[in-house]
């Protein structure tokens, strides 16, 4: 049987020696925001990914967003930690989504920084790698996994 203890002690060994604290596929992801309601999916996208490319499709009470970094630019968003401290509690496990998997291991790492223990990157990310054409959501992701999202 698949509980949240034994999803995130995978995820634990995982990650062994990062600097948050585990790594967890996107199945497992959706599976531990189905099983546990202290569990939360912090999109880490801008606002413009979320818009133009889609987002998850759980509910708002377990899913928010932070933007990593601000668009226009890509500069790193300041205010991450004071915006992530405004919708997550540190005793919630956070699971940290971007789109490919790069940004939310940063995000895990700065929260763990913050004092959010139960820090955890989604691998992946949302769409995936980029495939032999160049195009994402074939190659590993939330939306290759088909779990469910909500497209722009």
């Amino acid at each position: 049987m698949t509980t949240t203890e034994s999803i995130l002690a995978s995820a634990r060994q995982r990650s062994a020696g990062q600097p948050y604290a585990g790594a967890v596929t996107p199945e497992e992801a959706f599976a531990l925001l189905r099983l546990d309601p202290r569990v939360k999916l912090v999109d880490v996208r801008t606002n413009a990914e979320r818009d133009w490319v889609g987002r998850v499709a759980i509910p708002d009470a377990q899913h928010v967003a932070v933007q990593w970094a601000t668009y226009p630019g890509g500069q790193p968003n300041p205010d991450f930690g004071a915006q992530l401290e405004q919708v997550a509690r540190k005793d919630e496990v956070l699971l940290f989504l971007c789109r490919s998997g790069v940004r939310s291991r940063h995000s895990a790492r700065v929260a763990t920084e913050q004092g959010f223990a139960e820090s955890y990157d989604i691998l992946e990310g949302f769409e995936g790698d980029r495939d032999a054409n160049g195009h994402r959501k074939t190659v590993g992701g939330w939306c290759k996994a088909g779990l469910p999202w909500i497209g722009a």
